[in-house]
């Protein structure tokens, strides 16, 4: 327990002097994404739901804040929280009908649902369409700070990435969460020692969309817009990506697998630029947009060579995570 306590204050220090040698906004995407992972891992690495419609929550809380503090001026936290309820609707809708099924019966349904709502997204008045929605505005926090200033507006994202994944320990660590990890491990013996599996199963499906909205609806405050990318399925593919890397069902894993993600999409065109202008190769130059490439082969080099992600494998090689 204390080395738990020990680790974790030497991370916050890390994500507390981290804009002073990086970039806010580089630093604050990946503290997004790195909740939207942990927010998915909820679902699939404790309660066995491999959902493919994640990116529905994420995206549709995006435009859901980005409109209410555009267009109807509400301070920064009611817009986030407008988005974190959208968020939620949409996912008690989706978990409703998706849960009666298991299995891929239960992902093809979150992936259809997903697809229904990004062509509504495609076509909805007050999204912008193919443009998306632009102009979003930071506000301030509590009317007093503004927000406009990246250095003051990435604490601010910490403070709001730190209290969802302490959220997140404090679901799994719960009754509820052992729960979950009853239905995951062995759901008939769930059923059969009293447990209203499908109950659980919503209420997990909710609040991993709930916080996957808070993630989303975070973003397009920082970035100060939102696009039809974040709804698409290939934004569920890319958390799923970033959950297997780092590590399903374990803390830290996500986030692990989050960062280098990102990273990989941010610094690979910088890269290939530099060898270009190095080695004179004009090939380099197209390595920018090669991300996916480059992380399909991470992803099969996962599959194949480190199936518990890299957390996992370290967690198992001192014996702290399950053979299975």
């Amino acid at each position: 327990m204390m080395n738990k306590k020990i680790g974790y204050g030497i991370v916050l220090v890390l994500a507390c002097t981290a804009p002073l040698v990086l970039y806010p906004i580089f630093l604050m995407k990946i503290l997004c994404f790195a909740l939207f992972a942990c927010a998915f891992n909820l679902l699939i690495g404790y309660t066995g739901l491999l959902s493919f419609g994640h990116a529905a929550f994420f995206g549709g809380a995006g435009y859901a804040a980005g409109y209410a503090l555009k267009v109807w001026g509400l301070p920064m936290e009611l817009g986030l929280l407008f988005g974190v309820l959208v968020a939620a609707a949409t996912g008690l809708l989706m978990g409703a009908l998706a849960i009666r099924r298991q299995g891929i019966y239960f992902t093809m349904i979150t992936l259809a649902l997903a697809q229904m709502f990004y062509f509504f997204y495609l076509q909805a008045p007050f999204t912008g369409g193919e443009d998306g929605l632009q102009g979003v505005p930071r506000g301030s926090l509590l009317g007093l700070v503004g927000l406009g200033n990246d250095l003051i507006l990435y604490y601010v994202v910490l403070a709001i990435s730190i209290g969802g994944f302490a959220l997140i320990v404090r679901i799994i660590h719960s009754p509820f969460g052992q729960v979950l990890r009853a239905i995951k491990e062995n759901e008939p013996r769930a059923i059969s020692l009293g447990y209203d599996v499908d109950r659980y199963k919503l209420l997990a499906f909710v609040l991993s969309a709930g916080l996957a909205g808070l993630a989303g609806a975070t973003k397009t405050m920082v970035l100060g817009f939102e696009t039809l990318n974040n709804v698409h399925w290939s934004m569920s593919g890319l958390v799923i990506l970033m959950t297997l890397l780092g590590g399903m069902g374990t803390i830290v894993g996500p986030i692990v697998g989050a960062i280098i993600i990102i990273a990989l999409e941010n610094k690979l065109g910088s890269l290939g630029y530099f060898l270009s202008s190095v080695t004179g190769i004009e090939w380099f130059q197209t390595l920018g947009d090669s991300v996916t490439i480059v992380t399909g082969l991470i992803f099969i080099i996962c599959v194949l060579a480190f199936r518990r992600g890299i957390v996992g494998e370290i967690l198992a090689r001192f014996g702290r995570f399950p053979a299975s």
